[in-house]
């Protein structure tokens, strides 16, 4: 049972909840204070505790649905032949189980946030679900995977608020988030670009080649920077939040410093580490700004 619950985990890669997490979290700080300004409840623990069993259950149905449709895939590709269902280190069924349950516990988790999260749970896992079948067909499917990451600080916005109005601050933080993962996974797409070119798979790399895809993914990361910027005026955010948009700024630099055209060897730095720092320093920067920011 262990052994399983650990594949199960390793699956889902759990470890790269770093990413989506602390921006969701970020966002139900800022619509915590929002709602606290018009005159609402805010966030409460139980409120934060829905949030994050609505986040699991999304994002590990996401990543089930997209092991289940790729398995074959993956099985063809040396990459990734020795993940879990390809290699026979999990059974389809004890997947189908994982993706249909997690999706359940999204469901009711959004259910008892209130009417609204519950009217949008089923779109959210249109968009979530979908972006696995996209690069089937399209090179767009970077963006449909940065649409559904920016679905989480969305969705802890309106889970705090309870409404969809006054919704300029969560819309600018979508688009940051959008474009950050769209151009960082353009960046982690560049190992698989010529069996994806062999296969006919759809990506930026192979409709770009390996420059275009580059500078495709520094324009949505420079997107990110200015989404930010909008986030902290319209916010009318301080200090903290300046110095988180700096720290992310001068990260985004460096990640795009160290993969270049003629050098791949540092794609996995640039896309787990880095990204990681991102969200974790955005996130910390949120809170300061907070607690110790200006009311």
């Amino acid at each position: 049972m262990l052994t399983t619950l650990q594949r199960l985990g390793s699956l889902v890669r759990l470890s790269h909840t770093v990413f989506g997490l602390p921006f969701a979290l970020a966002a139900a700080g800022l619509a915590h204070r929002s709602a606290l300004a018009h005159g609402g409840e805010g966030l409460t623990l139980a409120r934060l505790g829905l949030i994050l069993l609505a986040f699991t259950g999304a994002r590990t149905a996401a990543m089930g649905f997209n092991r289940i449709v790729d398995r074959r895939i993956d099985a063809d590709n040396p990459r990734t032949a020795s993940r879990e269902l390809p290699a026979g280190l999990l059974s389809l069924r004890s997947a189908w189980a994982l993706t249909l349950g997690s999706a359940l516990v999204f469901v009711l988790a959004a259910w008892s946030l209130g009417p609204v999260p519950l009217y949008l749970s089923p779109l959210c896992l249109l968009i979530v679900f979908g972006y696995s079948l996209f690069k089937r067909f399209s090179w767009s499917a970077h963006l449909v995977l940065g649409v559904a990451l920016a679905l989480a600080p969305g969705g802890a916005w309106v889970a705090v608020t309870g409404t969809l109005h006054d919704l300029t601050t969560p819309l600018w933080l979508m688009l940051a988030v959008a474009c950050w993962v769209a151009g960082f996974d353009v960046i982690y797409s560049l190992q698989d670009h010529e069996f994806d070119r062999g296969r006919g798979l759809h990506s930026i790399p192979v409709r770009f080649g390996v420059r275009g895809a580059l500078i495709l993914s520094g324009l949505l990361h420079l997107g990110t920077v200015l989404a930010l910027l909008a986030v902290q005026l319209h916010a009318g955010l301080g200090a903290w939040h300046g110095l988180g948009l700096a720290l992310i700024t001068a990260t985004l630099i460096y990640e795009h410093a160290i993969v270049r055209p003629g050098d791949l060897s540092r794609i996995n730095r640039a896309f787990f580490d880095l990204n990681g720092y991102i969200s974790l320093v955005y996130l910390l920067c949120a809170v300061l700004e907070l607690y110790l920011g200006r009311p």
